[in-house]
């Protein structure tokens, strides 16, 4: 690593793939040049971290534009897996993390029916307590 002094910027995320943002970042900035994911003000981006400038318009429209062909190459492959059906936005299919059982949905409300009071209600309105 060199010994200047490293500058940090921040860009939106808005059509970057971080992936391609990764591999193409040294080639536009330096060997020294890093980038992480980084939410600035709620905002997700990334964070570049180079001993120089930041990336010109033309280098981020190149990106988003790579990013848009991974995109793309990413879906296609998504589709082949399943050919038959095809889908209407093929960057948004639901991914599943886990599948919960039956019994188990059961479990939980029934857990959920013992947690109520076995007092009588009371409204504050003239309910049963306030009538005492």
């Amino acid at each position: 690593m060199s010994s200047l002094p490293l500058n940090k910027y921040w860009i939106p995320h808005l059509d970057i793939h971080k992936k391609v943002i990764t591999q193409e970042l040294q080639y536009y900035l330096g060997p020294d040049a890093t980038v992480r994911p980084y939410t600035r003000e709620g905002e997700d981006g990334f964070l570049i971290t180079t001993p120089g400038g930041c990336l010109t318009d033309e280098q981020i429209d190149d990106i988003c534009l790579k990013s848009k062909e991974m995109w793309e190459k990413q879906a296609a492959a998504r589709s082949h897996l399943n050919p038959d059906k095809p889908l209407k936005r093929p960057l948004h299919q639901p991914v599943l993390i886990s599948k919960g059982s039956e019994e188990g949905s059961k479990r939980r409300a029934k857990g959920r029916r013992s947690n109520f009071s076995k007092r009588p209600y009371d409204d504050k309105k003239g309910g049963e307590a306030s009538r005492k």
